[in-house]
């Protein structure tokens, strides 16, 4: 027993040439891009919120590296 093919017979598919081809009208305009997708937003907030957070991060980092520094030097001298 064969199983059918899923594939849609040349000879019975609207819109086909005889070459296979397809005549022009046939196909969908192209895709617009995923950006255009969506609602056109008219308010984006500014970036500068972003210095204040970096600024933490990098006082917290340097704390925690002085810190390990200190740790060194007061294990060094014991």
């Amino acid at each position: 027993m064969t199983t059918p093919s899923m594939d849609p017979d040349p000879d019975n598919t609207p819109g086909l040439e005889p070459g296979g081809g397809v005549p022009p009208g046939e196909t969908p305009p192209g895709e617009g891009s995923t950006s255009e997708a969506g609602p056109q937003e008219t308010h984006n907030p500014p970036t500068g919120w972003a210095k204040a957070p970096m600024t933490v991060m990098v006082l917290l980092t340097l704390v925690f590296v002085a810190l390990f520094i200190a740790m060194a030097v007061v294990i060094a001298r014991i």
